[in-house]
């Protein structure tokens, strides 16, 4: 091999590729000796060529030749199939949009399970008592739960709602666990409700224990009918208001029979639905 002096080729590299190569290949011509570099670029010595350095050039170089047309043919395929790649991962998330939403949706649980519809002068209620002390009760009001465990607004004892009696809007709410000593809270609750308000109550574990004769005769003054047959550990639903003239026929009463009932000490839970008009009569 003839050594000269190196040359530094850059700019288009395939195009200075194919010129030293057809140089390599002419008789007498230069001994082409590649070398990648740390920049990437092409170390070229040239010098003069004898019949077997020229010969050996010239294979080196058809063989780098072939070499990097496959990998530019390889890179060629690669860009082709990225491209349909991302063209099929397009379409595909189309499909799946339109999949999702043609997919029907499980509806909601209903928590009320109202079967009644009311006039439009009417707002609809269901009412649902505890069951011992692991099923919670339940109001619901225009078939939507307003207290309920999922509300996490309902506790042990007596639970109240209160509504404005023309619009069915909530005003307030509470819970009253009858197994405290004092229930003068809920004497003060029961005594503010205002005149033309609807009450709704369901309760819960126990609603009696503690219950005095005060709260009875606010409680009765609401429309119960019941409310002094309530005893230890009974089931009860009511649906009165502040004001009214009649008693309410809104009213379910489940006695606790340990020998009969289902949960022991427990009665059953009771259930109640209606529905209330919006402009009711209240005494003036």
């Amino acid at each position: 091999m003839v050594t000269g002096s190196s040359l530094r080729i850059s700019g288009n590299p395939v195009a200075d590729l194919l010129r030293v190569s057809a140089e390599a290949r002419r008789p007498g011509g230069l001994q082409v000796d590649f070398r990648w570099t740390f920049w990437d670029m092409f170390t070229v010595r040239v010098g003069k060529l004898n019949k077997v350095t020229m010969a050996r050039g010239s294979h080196i170089s058809g063989r780098f030749l072939q070499l990097l047309m496959t990998l530019l043919l390889l890179i060629l395929v690669i860009i082709i199939v990225m491209q349909q790649y991302d063209v099929s991962n397009e379409k595909l998330s189309d499909i799946m949009r339109e999949i999702r939403k043609a997919k029907p949706t499980n509806p909601p649980v209903n928590q009320c399970s109202l079967n009644k519809t009311c006039p439009h002068d009417h707002f609809s209620f269901y009412l649902q008592s505890g069951a011992a002390t692991m099923v919670a009760p339940k109001i619901c009001v225009q078939n939507k739960l307003v207290m309920g465990s999922v509300m996490n607004n309902v506790g042990h004892g007596i639970n109240i709602l209160v509504l404005n009696g023309k619009t069915g809007e909530r005003v307030k709410s509470g819970h009253f666990n009858m197994n405290d000593r004092d229930v003068s809270n809920m004497v003060k609750f029961l005594m503010e409700i205002q005149k033309g308000s609807v009450v709704l109550m369901a309760s819960y574990n126990d609603a009696a224990s503690k219950l005095n004769n005060d709260a009875r005769k606010l409680i009765g003054k609401l429309g119960s009918s019941l409310i002094n047959s309530l005893q230890f550990r009974d089931n009860w639903v009511f649906v009165g208001g502040k004001g009214a003239t009649v008693m309410s026929n809104f009213e379910k009463h489940g006695k606790s029979n340990p020998e009969k009932t289902k949960y022991g000490a427990w009665p059953e839970l009771v259930n109640l639905e209606g529905c209330i008009p919006k402009f009711m009569e209240y005494e003036k």
